[in-house]
């Protein structure tokens, strides 16, 4: 097997179980036998598990971000862009096996102990802010809306990942929309 299908294996492998279990809980050992790449292998492509954790950590983030954007892209209006954010985390947390954000995860694991994974995660949580701040500014909304969003956002998956439903999503959309009204946007109407 040539480096990239193997990489992709022990990505695949190592994502899945690194969610479903946490990272502390999975051993090299374990990829490797979910991966079907042999220990050698897995180390000559990641000589430490923090590696692996930061290749499957940024591979995540490419997908993540893209289904997000593809989604609140379906959407015209720039205030419909806005609550489309919280649609999609609806989506997302409804997913079978949603454990949460990866990122907070991994923080949360990682984080005091390992400055890579930190930073992944921070880049990550800039990178989604920065998008619901380019949303913002989209909308006409006042730059600090962004923020707000964000943290209504954090405070969904965060609520999502511990009860494991779906409902903050909407709950932080409905704050969201009282958040456009009060900005002056027009207030669409509440999903159902």
């Amino acid at each position: 097997m040539d480096s990239e299908v193997a990489r992709e294996r022990a990505l695949d492998a190592a994502e899945g179980l690194f969610y479903a279990r946490g990272v502390r809980a999975v051993g090299m050992d374990e990829v490797r036998g979910a991966s079907g790449v042999s220990l050698k292998r897995l180390y000559q492509l990641f000589p430490a598990k923090e590696q692996l954790v930061v290749a499957c950590l940024d591979r995540r983030d490419l997908r993540w971000r893209g289904r997000l954007a593809e989604y609140v892209g379906r959407h015209e209006e720039p205030g419909a862009r806005v609550l489309a954010v919280f649609d999609w985390l609806g989506v997302w947390f409804a997913e079978p096996g949603f454990r949460g954000c990866a990122w907070i995860n991994a923080y949360g694991e990682l984080g005091p102990t390992s400055p890579a994974v930190a930073e992944r995660v921070r880049a990550h949580k800039a990178a989604f802010r920065a998008f619901l701040d380019t949303l913002a500014a989209g909308a006409g909304l006042p730059a600090a809306l962004g923020g707000q969003l964000f943290l209504l956002a954090e405070g969904a998956m965060v609520t999502a990942g511990v009860t494991g439903e779906a409902e903050p999503a909407r709950q932080a959309r409905e704050a969201a929309r009282v958040l456009l009204g009060a900005a002056g946007v027009s207030r669409p109407a509440p999903r159902r």
